[in-house]
């Protein structure tokens, strides 16, 4: 349990779900780990949960006027970076008649436009050698109907997970990228549905899924705990599909 021993870690969206487990796995492998979130319950909550030698920033993911100042606080506390969880989203699912741009750019704020930057912001606290994970899905491969934002947002940034290991690997930064399937994880009470669409939804997402179920969430912060640690040191571009089957 010491894979990450000493390795100062970032993760974004991690007061919920996978990054919240993440977190709770990187600790456990020895890590300094700084989060951010954009809820104040939530924030709370992990801070409570995950201690006071965590560092926790408010950030919203798709600004990016505020990627500096992110990526200055985190300098100033651990100078440096080590590792980065880029897993801060948003799955908004809906038929392409209902859509507008307004929720168009803000899905594509949350889910590529932010983590660009954000990438661009830390690039010079990032050590040599460092590893950057980002969080895709399984929806960027399959065509499944009411995704085509989400699925379009997840794409891109899977797209950059290979471009910029090409572009960043002579600097000794190692950018690869998990893509889980359903997960159980509170994102899906956030699709803005009634309980009983959303009901209806997870049914029709788990049968597409031949493992029968719904992903845990450490069972991807496993996997990102690999890609994080030395153990991962040849692995460069490299996705890790996590879905239960769902893209076969």
């Amino acid at each position: 349990m010491n894979r990450l021993t000493g390795k100062r870690t970032l993760i974004t969206g991690g007061t919920s779900g996978i990054g919240l487990e993440t977190a709770r796995q990187f600790l456990a492998e020895g890590a300094r780990v700084a989060i951010t979130g954009s809820n104040p319950q939530t924030i709370e909550q992990a801070r409570r949960e995950l201690g006071q030698d965590v560092l926790i920033l408010r950030a919203d993911a798709g600004d990016v006027g505020a990627q500096a100042g992110l990526a200055l606080a985190v300098k100033e506390a651990f100078g440096g970076l080590d590792a980065v969880f880029i897993n801060a989203g948003v799955a908004e699912l809906r038929p392409l008649a209902d859509w507008d741009e307004a929720a168009f750019d803000r899905s594509l704020a949350i889910n590529l436009k932010g983590p660009l930057f954000l990438m661009q912001a830390l690039l010079p606290i990032l050590a040599n050698p460092a590893s950057v994970v980002l969080n895709t899905s399984i929806n960027a491969h399959i065509g499944m109907p009411n995704s085509s934002v989400y699925a379009a947002t997840k794409a891109g940034l899977l797209s950059l997970a290979r471009t910029l290991s090409g572009e960043l690997i002579g600097r000794g930064i190692r950018v690869n990228a998990v893509s889980p399937g359903p997960v159980s994880t509170p994102l899906y009470g956030k699709l803005g549905m009634s309980d009983t669409d959303l009901q209806k939804t997870a049914a029709a997402i788990l049968g597409q899924v031949p493992a029968g179920r719904f992903g845990e969430p450490s069972e991807i912060a496993k996997a990102v705990v690999f890609l994080a640690s030395d153990e991962a040191s040849f692995t460069v571009g490299a996705e890790l599909i996590i879905d239960g089957g769902m893209g076969l």
